[in-house]
């Protein structure tokens, strides 16, 4: 599944190393230019309210640590410009004084943004979150399956999806109580979130049942990763002694459906079948909108 929590924590990745570390060289830069200015333009005019400039790109778009760092250069620079400027004063420790007040400004400002962006990105990633699971809600995964539709649309791949229902969900309730219920529905999302792919999107869309989407997946890839979710859920159904069984429908498109209502009602319809003919199995078919079949 995507991930739908992402800290961030400033850490370099392979994948945005080098966008860092153009924001890092634009950041410091900056920097340099800034303190060539106020060395050139002479101590009687002060620009160390322009040195949040790179501290606050930094800090936004690479990260906490980074930002800090930058405060520190920020206020070092300014030191250096001002004395070099030949900007005296009464005494030496006035020098130390307000060195320590910008960075003590810059540092605030950095941690605060650091802080601000935190939140937003906890809140960004909140509202496509289910609450209980931690799976993709279904908003989210509309959006998500969406663009892979008209993506799969366009380069005439395959992809699958499957629908997972909790046979005798609502015995455990009742027997057990809301509260292992829900134990029994983190277990579940753990387990299909513990076997997909990066690429794939594990969402909740009900009470007690989930939706997968593979994308650029034929028949015998999605029976295999089944296979081991089956597996998964068989084991953990069994260690806490919950009499859960699941029915499952998966269908592979071999053309896609123009909207993400019709690939879940297609779906689900699979899995209904499964329902009818005994629940507590898994049932695969296969699809083409040029040449409907009968899942």
């Amino acid at each position: 599944m995507k991930e739908l929590l992402v800290a961030e924590t400033g850490s370099f990745t392979k994948k945005t190393l080098p966008a860092k570390i153009l924001w890092l060289g634009l950041g410091f830069i900056l920097i340099l230019l800034l303190g060539a200015i106020d060395y050139f333009s002479g101590f009687e005019f002060s620009f160390s309210i322009f040195y949040l400039a790179p501290i606050v790109l930094v800090t936004w778009r690479v990260g906490k640590t980074p930002g800090l760092v930058f405060s520190f250069l920020g206020a070092l620079t300014w030191f250096v410009a001002d004395a070099a400027s030949g900007h005296l004063y009464s005494s030496t420790f006035i020098y130390s004084w307000n060195t320590i007040m910008r960075l003590g400004f810059f540092l605030i400002i950095s941690l605060l943004l650091a802080t601000l962006k935190k939140e937003l990105q906890l809140q960004k990633e909140l509202a496509r979150q289910d609450f209980l699971t931690g799976t993709a809600n279904p908003r989210y995964f509309y959006d998500i399956v969406q663009m892979e539709i008209h993506r799969a649309r366009r380069h005439g791949r395959p992809c699958s999806a499957a629908y997972i229902d909790l046979d005798n969900f609502k015995a455990v309730n009742d027997r057990l109580g809301h509260l292992a219920g829900d134990n029994v529905l983190r277990v579940v999302a753990d387990c299909l979130k513990a076997n997909v792919r990066v690429t794939d999107t594990v969402a909740r869309i009900g009470g007690d049942e989930f939706v997968l989407f593979f994308p650029e997946t034929e028949q015998e890839g999605a029976r295999t990763v089944l296979t081991k979710i089956r597996h998964c859920l068989a084991l953990a159904m069994e260690k806490n002694d919950w009499p859960v069984g699941f029915s499952i429908g998966v269908l592979t498109f071999l053309s896609m459906p123009s909207t993400v209502d019709e690939m879940i009602r297609l779906t689900d319809g699979l899995m209904y079948a499964v329902k009818q003919s005994g629940k507590n199995d898994t049932r695969f078919s296969s699809y083409s909108f040029e040449s409907p079949g009968h899942p």
